[in-house]
């Protein structure tokens, strides 16, 4: 049996680049008479003892080549992957908007991450990297709108001064004109010392009428130019304002996940074991929030917004089957937490939704609320283990509603609901549950036990 040599391309590259080897040297194979080249499983084989010396130089340097050209589109790939790691100036580009772009793809790929300190700590760092490019960019933009603006002050202070001087031309040009109205044709042929001057005064004449109506057009077409200038600066002020306002809340972002990454060093002191104990917290809560909902039973619905005007309900299409982040749960079956701290900071006048806290991960930690995360801007929380209904009592008479956490033993369920008035007649609290509905009351309409409540969490 003829000694046979095998030249392999195990999953080095394409079938595209493949085929066109395997196009060429077949191509090659039939004006050089050498014999098939045979083609199998991503490789090929040749009979050394038959190729003429010359015909396998000139093929493996062809196959070098191509070799050559799959490795280094592959090493390229590798270069631009994005890795979820510490090492942020990876993505350092003069181009703010490719940085912004670079920066978010590794903040994705950090939270598809396994669930880790180290990679929810690089997590951290990307976002907080990526809201510092964003504020650059932010910054450059209002600095580059606001040259803009100026440029456009000064363009219109030039038409305003041209407009000016066109209409005071005109003016005179129109008193002049006047002047020469009592002026007939006879007066100009009168006038006139002979034909040629004649001539003449009518040419100026009407070479003055056409200057004047020259005038005339240039004073509508200046005044016209200023008119869109002040408008583009108008609409440019207005852009420069939003601009001022975003900085202005990118960089309280900024602050905020600043403060998350250094609640979650302290929650954790650092420490992987101590992290992964509280992830296993996390689950097992979620898990109760989900046996809760399985229990109820339902799907998707919806209530008002209460007779206070700021009642969610976690089943709500608009977020029910939004996930939380880093679980697999969504909103509608593990989110009475999340949709419980949206009502209470939409009571307090602001725009929170279920969906605006779901959509921030710093909030989460393996799809659960951080305790610090049951806040909201500029308020404070205090947290009561056990209370009394006489201290949620005392809250809610003062219009301050208590977010209540209850533990349902028959269904291994845990559940979170809002208290927010009293109710005399039926010596029961008012309460939004962000399953069952708005306005109701805890023992008589949905026979709660108040030896259900594990925790009070006031926010104000």
């Amino acid at each position: 049996m003829a000694n046979q040599s095998q030249l392999s391309f195990n999953n080095f590259g394409s079938f595209y680049l493949f085929r066109n080897l395997h196009f060429y040297l077949s191509q090659f194979s039939r004006h050089r008479k050498i014999p098939r080249i045979i083609f199998f499983d991503h490789g090929l084989s040749y009979n050394k003892n038959v190729v003429e010396r010359k015909s396998v130089k000139f093929l493996f340097k062809k196959s070098l080549i191509i070799c050559f050209i799959i490795v280094y589109i592959l090493c390229i790939q590798n270069v631009l992957a994005v890795e979820c790691d510490g090492n942020l100036n990876s993505c350092d580009n003069s181009n703010l908007q490719l940085k912004i772009n670079c920066l978010e793809e590794k903040k994705n790929v950090c939270s598809e991450k396994g669930t880790t300190l180290t990679t929810e700590i690089n997590r951290f760092n990307t976002q907080i990297y990526l809201t510092e490019t964003r504020i650059a960019a932010t910054e450059q933009n209002i600095i580059k709108i606001q040259n803009e603006i100026d440029s456009l002050g000064k363009r219109i202070e030039g038409l305003d001064s041209s407009l000016s001087y066109l209409t005071e031309l005109f003016l005179e040009k129109v008193i002049e004109g006047y002047k020469q109205r009592s002026l007939s044709l006879l007066d100009y042929v009168f006038n006139a010392n002979n034909i040629a001057d004649f001539l003449a005064r009518v040419k100026y004449l009407k070479t003055t009428q056409n200057n004047n109506q020259k005038i005339v057009v240039q004073v509508q077409q200046t005044k016209l130019n200023s008119e869109e200038q002040k408008k583009l600066r108008e609409e440019k002020v207005k852009e420069l304002d939003n601009l001022k306002e975003l900085l202005v809340t990118q960089k309280q972002d900024l602050d905020v996940q600043k403060s998350a990454k250094q609640k979650l060093l302290t929650a954790t002191q650092s420490s992987e074991v101590v992290y992964q104990q509280l992830i296993e917290k996390a689950r097992q809560e979620l898990a109760g929030f989900s046996a809760f909902a399985r229990a109820a039973g339902g799907g998707l619905t919806t209530f008002g917004n209460g007779s206070n005007g700021w009642y969610f309900t976690q089943r709500d299409p608009q977020w029910g089957n939004n996930n939380l982040p880093g679980s697999s749960y969504n909103l509608a079956t593990a989110g009475c937490a999340v949709t419980s701290v949206a009502m209470v900071c939409r009571s307090y006048g602001q725009g929170t939704t279920p969906a605006s806290i779901a959509a921030d991960s710093s909030r989460f930690i393996g799809g659960d609320l951080w305790n610090w995360a049951f806040s909201c801007d500029g308020k404070g929380q205090t947290w009561l283990s056990s209370p009394s209904q006489d201290q949620i009592k005392s809250y809610v008479q003062n219009n301050t509603p208590v977010i209540l956490r209850l533990y349902a033993p028959s269904v291994s369920g845990l559940h979170f609901i809002v208290a927010y008035g009293w109710d005399d007649g039926k010596n029961d609290f008012k309460i939004h549950d962000p399953y069952y509905g708005p306005d109701k009351l805890f023992s008589s309409d949905l026979q709660y036990n108040w030896s259900q409540v594990t925790t009070a969490i006031v926010i104000q």
